[in-house]
């Protein structure tokens, strides 16, 4: 069995393919702990989030042949995971958000994003992001939480790149407002 650590995840899911396919528990090992952090902040629920990503890695697994190793690995993979949450709010329909229309008009210019660094406010962030909809909740989640870019998050979401800064800067004010709100 070769060492796949020093190889790149577009790498290493070529030589599972090819070579190796009991290697795959180095992708899980790889994506386990940011995988379950990622379904967590979408779901609140350890439990339903073990489902979700242990769904989404046998899902991986069996399309892994479909993968186009030109494309990031981590994109495809955070990819399914939120279908799958997807899948699973749209069967127990349990979640509870506020509701923002697409076209409300927020005013841009605000800047939060020192708040995110400062780790007393940890605690109050989590809340408030848990108070958002889904519709800005992920993407500013994706882009603060798990460090992807605009286009990783376009990938994961499927969205155009645009409408990703768009729900960002919208999630930011609304953050604010919402924290505002909890503070009082």
């Amino acid at each position: 069995m070769k060492d796949l650590t020093t190889l790149t995840d577009e790498e290493a899911v070529e030589y599972i393919r090819t070579q190796d396919k009991e290697s795959y528990r180095e992708i899980m090992e790889r994506y386990q702990n940011k995988l379950m952090r990622y379904a967590n902040r979408l779901t609140h629920n350890e439990t339903e989030s073990a489902d979700i990503v242990q769904n989404a890695f046998v899902k991986a697994f069996v399309n892994l042949n479909s993968f186009n190793t030109k494309m990031k690995f981590s994109s495809w993979i955070y990819r399914i995971v939120h279908n799958e949450a997807m899948n699973t709010f749209a069967k127990y329909k349990q979640r509870r958000e506020i509701q923002i229309s697409e076209d409300m008009d927020f005013e841009s210019s605000e800047d939060i994003e020192a708040d995110f660094t400062k780790k007393e406010e940890r605690v109050i962030v989590e809340k408030c992001m848990s108070s958002m909809s889904l519709l800005y909740y992920e993407p500013l989640a994706l882009f603060f939480l798990e460090n992807k870019s605009y286009e990783e998050i376009s990938e994961i979401l499927r969205l155009p790149i645009g409408t990703v800064g768009t729900r960002i800067n919208r999630a930011k004010i609304l953050m604010k407002k919402i924290c505002q709100t909890i503070k009082k």
